[in-house]
């Protein structure tokens, strides 16, 4: 059952993660939320909220995830209360107990699918994996070069040149790894540049990986963005506005001829593997690599969380996957927060064979 299958965008910041959230979301069976800052933490803090097979302790986790505000519950606009009913009722294991949040944010939708959004994940993947084993993980790629100048224009960004290009990297690799592991029916991944090329046709072949009909909806996702990305994320403003190219190849104009020596220098073999062209820039200045290699080693080898991994494992902590609900979520006529949608298209395209580079 697809419905028991959740959702998971992942990819490198500033890459397009948020297009495609509103884009599933415009789906007539699909509901993915803003993003959350719920489910890893809740993951790695779960010895605090003890065993969930006691009803209270659920009431606890669940208590903390609709009244802390890091948590970002409020953007869901649901019933608080009702959603502690919902976690408390849910299997006793922290995925279920997660799970019944996107549950009762699809219910607001009169939707049977649930996913969820976040670039983090892509360096999360196997806490994902692990609280929905189920799930449908889908990456998207773009131009590292876009991605870096992206990031660094965000007021939110409080890192350097050499960790931007060092997250795109890491992104890439993870899932270069998560595409030879999972199975073919667990993990899919897409361009950016093609997205916004040809909606319909990425759309298409996306939806019959996940087992849905393509909605001519999805294509025009702006009025969806009104109700999925909260107004105060100024960044993500682009999404209310018509799918465009224009940003496609902009870092020519916002990286500086250091920068983008940079990236082609560190980042030149997985620019290509994509099939996107280097300019051609002269090799950057040593102390610039050598700042690069430091920022990359660190974020592949991040000691602390591997230390606390390890304890987690020896200390036997209790099952954490979501056990599948038979129940689906039952249809809603209409809410006041339904986004309108055309008929669903009765026409399915075979997902093509994958192409050369983009």
């Amino acid at each position: 059952m697809t419905g028991d299958r959740p959702i998971i965008v992942v990819g490198c910041p500033r890459s397009g993660t948020t297009l495609l959230q509103v884009m599933l979301h415009a789906h007539p069976r699909i509901a993915i939320p803003p993003e959350n800052r719920f489910v890893v933490p809740a993951y790695r803090g779960r010895r605090r909220f003890g065993d969930l097979s006691d009803p209270e302790n659920r009431r606890k986790l669940a208590n903390w995830i609709v009244t802390d505000k890091e948590t970002k519950f409020a953007d869901f606009k649901l019933d608080g209360n009702e959603v502690i009913e919902q976690v408390v009722a849910a299997p006793p294991t922290l995925g279920s107990a997660l799970a019944a949040v996107f549950q009762a944010y699809a219910r607001r939708f009169g939707k049977p699918r649930w996913g969820d959004k976040r670039p983090a994940y892509a360096l999360q993947l196997e806490v994902i994996r692990a609280l929905f084993p189920s799930a449908q993980i889908v990456n998207i790629v773009r131009d590292g070069r876009d991605c870096v100048a992206s990031l660094k224009e965000m007021s939110w960004y409080e890192h350097d040149l050499a960790h931007a290009v060092s997250t795109w990297a890491r992104c890439v690799d993870l899932m270069r790894r998560a595409a030879r592991e999972l199975p073919s029916d667990s993990f899919y991944e897409l361009i950016y540049e093609d997205l916004v090329a040809d909606p319909e046709r990425e759309l298409r072949s996306l939806c019959d990986f996940l087992g849905e009909e393509y909605d001519p909806a999805m294509a025009e996702p702006a009025t969806t963005a009104k109700v999925a990305v909260p107004k105060r994320k100024r960044h993500h403003a682009r999404t209310r506005g018509p799918v465009t190219t224009a940003r496609a190849g902009t870092w020519r104009q916002r990286l500086e001829p250091e920068e983008i020596s940079l990236c082609e220098a560190v980042l030149g073999d997985r620019l290509r593997s994509y099939g996107y062209e280097l300019s051609g820039a002269p090799s950057p200045p040593l102390g610039l690599r050598l700042r690069y290699r430091w920022k990359f080693f660190r974020r592949q080898f991040p000691v602390r969380q591997l230390v606390l991994d390890a304890a987690d494992k020896m200390r036997r902590l209790p099952p954490v996957a979501a056990v599948p609900s038979e129940a689906a979520v039952p249809p809603v006529s209409s809410t006041e927060h339904s986004v309108p949608a055309e008929p669903v298209s009765s026409s399915r395209q075979a997902r093509p064979e994958p192409r050369a580079g983009r």
